[in-house]
């Protein structure tokens, strides 16, 4: 069988008529300029082996667990039937109603109780069809963790099943179909962005007030329209980084979303540094190379600190060299980063290979790393296509990458935490191109998660005074934008 990248995929459907650009009506009554009817591929029997052979190949990157599979009725069970063929698998039938003679029985097939089962779906938009055969699975005794979907509409399915605690695995998302597809000349930019804008507008995961009462994303109160997440809830999200998932935690626990940029030249200072300002911040940040007197017994005693009043330590390395170099960068040499910092970040240029090189150290250690999406000094050049190649490489290597540094959310992923530097109480700049936005501006307009401060603090006359006010200010911005009080 012909190997089949996604990019030729997506055009494949495209041509089948999988994939329609115009004005359909939904299912819920809106108008759409986009119309996904994967439905034709029964009659494209060689389309349909591809597409199967990409799911699975999906499942066994993931190294997903299970013990049988099941495809949501109907245009998802001939997928699900020919992965089971092929691989001899045990495979489960969900019924749509049930039979008023014999078993009466809603899932077909030999099971245990107890048993794993994932979930094959063609396309989503809300996961609510994933969502309904979960629940028919769990009635028989059946648990749900995962399911693979050929299509995300990006319109709220992996947050709404992420709450549930089923992890979404997509094939293709709908803004890789569009880049596709207007790579290739099929669509203008005048329908990709109609498009777009389609999908962002219309998010089908309700938020939730205080009282538990939920309200459509489209009367949300808050700038972004999408699923909105407290730190707690997405630090137990079944996807999310344990590394992620630990400062999550901490940011509710001390109502917190501030990092110090700690850009001092001397190991003493730093280390006062952490212990004063500690109970303020989620993250001490460092630059280890600008210190005059660095020895080993140092990063010992950040982590130390960082374990006393519960913070991380973040090394602003920046890697940004071929997988081989950074691995010895990050493991030895004079400052063994690997030894002390919880996080480093790495510049996406030298391509995927920088965070294998990394990786390979980090990961087994329980380590992190952000992602350069975007820079807060002017003129950058990490914007555009930069910015979404550095989203795809992250949602490739999750197991190690937890988020990113940039300017504003680049992902509705909530396993994904967002950094923005070059944050002061009052927006400006400096004569070297550097420029400040205000905590405000950064968590509630842009939907970042943790503001980063150095200045703003460090040149205050009183930096425990200015470290709380910036905790403060951060906390309110947050909590403005889950649409309630902050403290």
């Amino acid at each position: 069988m012909e190997d089949v990248s996604i990019e030729r995929l997506v055009l494949k459907l495209h041509e089948v008529c999988g994939v329609k650009f115009g004005e359909y009506k939904l299912k819920s009554g809106l108008l759409t300029p986009i119309y996904i009817d994967l439905r034709v591929l029964v009659s494209h029997p060689a389309l349909m082996n591809q597409v199967s052979s990409l799911l699975y190949q999906r499942v066994q990157d993931e190294g997903l667990q299970f013990d049988s599979l099941c495809g949501v009725p109907y245009t998802a069970l001939p997928l699900a039937t020919i992965i089971c063929s092929r691989h001899e698998l045990p495979m489960l039938i969900r019924r749509k109603e049930a039979k008023d003679y014999g078993t009466k029985r809603m899932v077909e097939g030999s099971f245990r109780q107890g048993d794993t089962c994932l979930i094959i779906e063609d396309t989503v938009t809300s996961g609510r069809s994933i969502l309904e055969t979960a629940e028919v699975l769990h009635k028989e005794g059946l648990k749900v963790t995962d399911a693979v979907v050929l299509m995300d509409r990006e319109q709220g399915a992996v947050e709404m099943l992420a709450s549930r605690g089923i992890r979404l695995h997509p094939l293709v998302s709908m803004f890789k179909l569009l880049e596709v597809l207007q790579a290739a000349e099929r669509i203008d930019a005048k329908t990709c962005q109609s498009v777009k804008t389609f999908i962002l507008d219309n998010n089908t995961f309700s938020r939730k007030d205080d009282n538990g009462n939920g309200f459509p994303a489209t009367k949300m109160p808050c700038v972004e329209r999408s699923a909105e997440l407290s730190y707690a809830d997405r630090a137990k999200l079944p996807n999310v980084h344990p590394l992620a998932s630990r400062l999550l935690a901490a940011m509710e626990e001390k109502r917190s979303n501030l990092c110090l940029s700690a850009d001092v030249t001397s190991g003493e200072e730093l280390l006062r540094l952490a212990d004063s300002l500690g109970p303020a911040i989620c993250v001490l940040k460092t630059h280890v190379d600008i210190l005059e007197d660095y020895t080993a017994a140092l990063g010992q005693k950040l982590q130390a600190l960082a374990e006393k009043h519960n913070f991380l330590v973040f090394e602003d390395r920046k890697f940004a060299d071929i997988g081989n170099t950074v691995k010895h960068q990050y493991e030895g040499g004079l400052y063994r980063i690997s030894s002390w910092s919880h996080i480093v970040n790495a510049h996406a240029v030298p391509g995927p290979g920088v965070v294998k090189g990394l990786s390979a150290v980090g990961k087994p250690l329980g380590r992190g790393c952000l992602l350069i999406a975007q820079m807060s000094s002017q003129g950058s050049l990490a914007t555009g296509e930069y910015t979404r190649a550095v989203l795809t490489m992250a949602e490739e290597q999750s197991d190690f990458v937890i988020g990113f540094i940039c300017g504003s959310k680049i992902t509705k992923r909530p396993e994904f935490i967002h950094m923005t530097p070059g944050v002061q109480l009052q927006a400006g700049g400096d004569v070297l191109g550097q420029q400040y936005t205000t905590p405000e501006e950064v968590l509630y307009r842009n939907g970042s998660d943790v503001i980063i401060v150095g200045r703003g603090i460090l040149e205050a006359p009183d930096r425990l005074a200015a470290a709380e006010s910036y905790r403060k200010s951060g906390w309110e911005a947050y909590t403005k934008r889950l649409g309630r009080s902050g403290q």
